[in-house]
């Protein structure tokens, strides 16, 4: 047989030309024999593969594995549900986030948040202790699902992430009342301008008459992400339960 680029004559069972190198089945598929049309490859079809990339994140094939553990997350998504449900439906004005022990988990990252954006300005430092609770709970989700593939962790972090929502929308309604206690014992209605976050923010900004509809749309917004995260919880547990039963 001959080489169809060089022409070089060699045994018929050759896959690669002797004298050019050329790879005779890729070398057809773009340039066919007269008669036979060119099998040319399909594009890549990226958002097909972005989509399929992100369900191997969030949806990833179940292993069977212990089925203590499928059981242990499906008793801990039951209490998040339980103690979500509470927070999510107490009104703003109850303060039901900022009274349960997780306010004293958040409020560490948040005073931390004030200190960290402390050079980017005053308006930026008193909003970095809202940033710095929201931040916290992002990158544990992002590292758990990112970097240790452990999408179920990531739902309990989103979750998190909701329930600080719900942790400030209280502060962010008592912009003009002023009547929670802040740190050092102080009250917003009686502490320095600029000493109560949401007060200042809002003065600023010029938002402050809104304060109680910014501090329900937050509140709404907490228990969307809070109930996005139960879902993909218990989608995870069943995915896991139901492989466990084969």
């Amino acid at each position: 047989m001959q080489c169809p680029k060089c022409h070089a004559e060699q045994a018929d069972q050759n896959t690669i030309c002797e004298r050019c190198g050329i790879v005779f089945a890729k070398y057809y598929k773009y340039h066919p024999p007269e008669g036979r049309p060119a099998v040319m490859p399909l594009p890549p079809n990226r958002r097909r593969a972005a989509r399929s990339r992100w369900r191997e994140w969030l949806l990833p094939e179940p292993a069977a594995g212990d089925p203590v553990a499928v059981w242990g997350r499906g008793l801990l998504l039951l209490v998040l549900a339980i103690w979500g449900g509470r927070l999510m439906f107490a009104p703003v004005s109850a303060n039901a986030a900022g009274e349960s022990f997780l306010h004293l988990i958040n409020l560490p990252f948040h005073e931390a948040g004030h200190l960290f954006f402390r050079p980017f300005g005053q308006f930026m430092m008193t909003l970095g202790g809202t940033l710095g609770q929201l931040l916290m709970p992002a990158i544990c989700g992002a590292v758990l699902l990112l970097k240790t593939r452990d999408p179920f962790g990531a739902s309990v972090a989103l979750w998190w992430f909701g329930e600080n929502f719900l942790d400030i929308a209280p502060y962010i309604n008592d912009a003009r009342a002023g009547v929670l206690p802040l740190i050092g014992g102080n009250f917003g209605h009686s502490a320095p301008y600029g000493f109560h976050d949401w007060e200042y923010l809002l003065t600023e900004t010029g938002l402050i008459q809104w304060d109680h509809a910014l501090a329900w749309f937050t509140h709404i917004s907490g228990a969307l992400i809070m109930l996005m995260a139960l879902a993909w919880g218990a989608v995870l547990v069943y995915r896991g339960w139901r492989v466990g039963r084969r």
